[in-house]
């Protein structure tokens, strides 16, 4: 298996390499380095938005959540993955609007977008703050879920620590070479590994289980409780559920390596067939996890995550597809991972004071090489519960929504002055629930649930007070 590693990974290494450099020359300025020159079409906009999305948790991540905790895992992802879908259409209509069309200039990056509608600095310090503070977290378990995964499949051969650094390396080196249309281009092979390593592997989990009917019949004799709400272990409550839902529904405003794929989209017909082929790539991607944890759930239900996952995806397949198996891991990590960490400097440069492009576009390349850092260190220190850590993320960003909503739907934004400060003070609390400084739950609300009904809520009573003044 190292051996065919080695050969589809140099190949796949050397494909990533020569797409950068082919698109370094075109990469001179920040519009063309940053935002892929503004004009993205349907097509390379449905793979590059499904790879970003469908990351090293999906594949990992999921099917170990069906195995642990059931079949609430397909509402958990699926029915939030088709919300979405709903909301890129409807809001990202009057995103693009907004941000593009009323005088905005050029879109650099959602925090530069609420500085410029809020006509308030700290509206964009407090949306690079929260994108930084939960994406960062996001980065890092794309880094060790791969890792630790290679190192279950070839335990003396490196450490855990010198996999993160060669996967960071990598990301790097084509990412700033080539800038955001590189990313791009690679982010479309990418999916197509992707897809086709997963569905492999789950047809053949399937297949060994005698179907999808007799796996069913199994667990029901075995463990009756995976086939419910809320699972064996509680974790599917509602308000896990309806609060996962929410902050999924959020995600292509308030992650930015999203948000800036909908800016750059060429037109909202190119953005509209877009989403509908997410939304088509959502269900393919997720179906197969099923398969692979119905499959562990009945052959390994008492084994760790990562002991289940190297013995389901590595050992109980053939070499040549277990090697496949590590290059698809490798490719949606890598997609997910390089995307949020240029999105990162995307923000920071949406915020910096404009000057001289040359030296705006270096200090910009100088942050994207230190969050990238600061992301391979916390994977180092982070837990093995990738689809909880990968929704965290999603719920912490999910607290910007009240804000950006208010500016893409509100006509006079900068009115909302308290509204910043209270997503600030909305963060901080989340964290603080999170470190265990404060409760996670009060009066039977999960403090997520808690502060996105709140932030909603304000926001709602700012624009009504807002507009009963005008």
């Amino acid at each position: 298996m190292l051996q065919s590693l080695l050969i589809v990974g140099l190949i796949y290494l050397v494909i990533l390499i020569s797409i950068s450099l082919w698109q370094r020359k075109k990469a001179s300025d920040s519009k063309s380095y940053l935002l892929a020159g503004g004009s993205l079409g349907s097509v390379l906009g449905l793979f590059t938005f499904a790879a970003t999305l469908f990351s090293t948790f999906t594949l990992l991540g999921m099917p170990d959540f069906f195995r642990t905790h059931g079949v609430g895992a397909w509402t958990f992802l699926a029915v939030s993955d088709m919300a979405m879908i709903f909301g890129v259409i409807w809001a990202g209509f009057y995103f693009r609007k907004k941000a593009l069309q009323e005088g905005q200039g050029n879109y650099w990056g959602m925090a530069g977008f609420l500085t410029k509608c809020y006509e308030n600095r700290l509206a964009g310090l407090v949306a690079f703050f929260g994108v930084f503070v939960f994406l960062i977290p996001y980065v890092a378990i794309q880094i060790k879920g791969v890792s630790d995964f290679l190192d279950q499949a070839f335990p003396d051969l490196l450490p855990i620590w010198g996999w993160s650094v060669i996967m960071v390396v990598v990301m790097m080196v084509y990412s700033e070479i080539g800038g955001l249309k590189a990313i791009i281009y690679n982010d479309a092979i990418q999916g197509l590994i992707l897809l086709i390593v997963i569905w492999i592997v789950g047809l053949s989990c399937l297949n060994s289980i005698g179907g999808i009917e007799a796996g069913y019949t199994q667990l029901e004799a075995q463990n009756p409780e995976l086939l419910s709400t809320p699972g064996p272990r509680g974790l599917f409550s509602a308000q896990f559920l309806i609060g996962s839902a929410v902050a999924i529904l959020m995600i292509p405003f308030t992650q930015p390596q999203v948000s800036i794929r909908l800016a750059i989209m060429k037109d909202n017909r190119a953005m509209y067939r877009m989403a509908v082929g997410v939304g088509t790539f959502a269900i393919l991607v997720i179906l197969p996890t099923a398969f692979i944890g119905l499959y562990g759930s009945l052959k390994y239900p008492d084994m760790s995550a990562f002991e289940f996952l190297g013995q389901a995806l590595i050992r109980d397949q053939p070499s040549t597809l277990a090697a496949f198996v590590l290059i698809g891991l490798l490719a949606a990590a890598i997609s997910t991972a390089d995307s949020q960490i240029f999105a990162l400097g995307t923000e920071m440069r949406s915020i910096l004071r404009m000057g001289d492009d040359e030296k705006m576009l270096r200090t910009t390349k100088i942050g994207i090489g230190i969050f990238a850092v600061v992301a391979l260190l916390f994977s180092i220190v982070s837990s093995d519960q990738l689809a909880l850590l990968a929704r965290t993320s999603f719920a912490g960003t999910s607290l910007l929504a009240p804000m950006i909503f208010s500016a893409i739907f509100y006509k006079q934004p900068e009115k909302l002055k308290i509204l910043p400060v209270a997503t600030l003070i909305g963060l901080l609390l989340f964290i603080g629930s999170l470190l265990g400084v404060v409760p996670s739950e009060i009066l039977g609300l999960r403090m997520d649930l808690l502060l996105i009904l709140a932030l909603g809520i304000l926001a709602f009573a700012l624009i009504a007070m807002a507009k009963g003044k005008e």
